[in-house]
């Protein structure tokens, strides 16, 4: 079974959580989950162990941080006795969007298609450094987080942290990866799967079969999902109202828009910008 956490259940009305976590050995230990409306840094302070994900695990080490994006399928296991020492920050998808989308951290949004979660690094000899950033949020978490606290976790982090290596593309055609990162525009969005076909310059049925191998989803989900996520950032960034935000994110009437955002957010857009905005 594959637990489904939501932000909201963990850190309603917080702009973020953040919490120390250990793993022995024992696989059975964490249990495999996703997380629906959030992302998570996760940075191993000590011990070392397995990122268990559904292509394989990724060894953990002191000085990794991972990026966990929304659906990722994982768990973790610790090597040996020790185990795997790590502190877990989350905060929610609109946020990180727009912290991103500002800082121009990854503007060609690779992060987000990779096969599997971004990984960075700080050198053993920037470790303390590291350390003291993650034991940061988690005094802040302990007390009354702010959005600025946010800010300066990520920014401290960024500014500390390279990326390792992406992982292999594990096949993924570079026309799909190329279709996937130019779908994340607003004018590619309004237009949807006709547009992603033209981008593809692949048939329906072709771009169906590979999406469902390289990232187990289908091309309808895959964009229905971008709108919402791109939704939520207008919703929390911008003062364009509920109707305005449904068009430019591409679906055909608010009353749509909204069934599909409370499926997803399990909140009205209007409250979702009244919490986000809190």
């Amino acid at each position: 079974m594959v637990l489904t956490l939501r932000f909201e259940l963990e850190a309603f009305g917080r702009p973020f959580n953040a919490a120390r976590v250990w793993y022995g050995p024992d696989p059975h230990d964490s249990v495999r989950h996703t997380h629906q409306d959030f992302y998570e840094l996760m940075g191993v302070l000590s011990g070392s162990g397995e990122h268990l994900l559904t292509s394989g695990s990724v060894p953990l080490d002191p000085g990794d941080v991972v990026l966990v994006r929304p659906t990722d399928e994982h768990a973790m296991a610790g090597r040996e006795a020790e185990g795997v020492e790590f502190v877990n920050v989350s905060f929610p998808v609109c946020s990180w969007q727009t912290y991103a989308e500002l800082s121009h951290l990854d503007p060609a949004g690779r992060w987000d298609l990779a096969p599997r979660p971004p990984v960075f690094r700080a050198g053993g000899e920037r470790l303390p450094e590291l350390v003291a950033i993650f034991e940061t949020a988690l005094l802040r978490t302990r007390e009354e987080p702010r959005p600025l606290d946010l800010l300066q976790f990520w920014t401290d982090l960024f500014l500390l942290v390279v990326p390792v290596t992406d992982a292999p593309e594990g096949g993924k055609p570079a026309w799909l990866r190329a279709a996937q990162r130019a779908m994340r525009q607003e004018d590619n969005l309004r237009v949807g799967l006709p547009r992603m076909l033209e981008l593809a310059n692949v048939s329906a049925g072709h771009l169906a079969r590979e999406m469902r191998r390289h990232d187990g989803t289908t091309p309808v989900r895959f964009i229905t999902d971008l709108r919402l996520q791109h939704a939520a950032t207008l919703l929390h960034t911008t003062t364009y109202s509920v109707a305005e935000i449904a068009e430019r994110a591409g679906f055909g009437s608010q009353s749509y828009f909204a069934r599909c955002f409370a499926a997803t957010y399990y909140l009205s857009p209007r409250e979702f910008r009244m919490m986000s905005r809190r």
